[in-house]
């Protein structure tokens, strides 16, 4: 069992910075990949970034490519999520997520992960 707190949401104005973090706890962490997942009232859950388990490869919704950056620091047992050039379109509830044997198709779907968090809501104002 692994849990997932994530933290660092807020209201910010367009353009502005946020970094996010989810710390996890239970199972070895290093053997999970990560993800961070958003949902916006109404829409589905959407992928954002992923990272291996290994840490060496990452992914990012087209969306999000050049903006955000998913880290994670396994002594620290946390993930983040590095915001920049914010706009009111990535308003929603950014969730953090850990699953197990994902590769780069399969951390897209939120389907194949095992463990999520609670989420923290972002707002961005325009």
């Amino acid at each position: 069992q692994v849990q997932l707190v994530e933290s660092g949401g807020g209201l910010v104005q367009a353009g502005d910075s946020l970094r996010l973090s989810c710390a996890a706890s239970g199972r070895t962490f290093s053997n999970y990949a990560m993800g961070w997942f958003r949902q916006a009232p109404g829409k589905e859950r959407e992928f954002v970034a992923a990272n291996s388990a290994g840490g060496g490869s990452t992914i990012y919704a087209n969306s999000v490519k050049g903006r955000f950056t998913i880290s994670r620091d396994n002594a620290k047992n946390t993930v983040y999520l590095q915001m920049t050039s914010l706009k009111p379109e990535d308003t929603a509830v950014y969730l953090c997520a850990g699953g197990s044997g994902l590769n780069l198709l399969t951390m897209r779907r939120a389907a194949n992960y095992d463990y999520w968090g609670q989420g923290t809501q972002v707002t961005v104002s325009s």
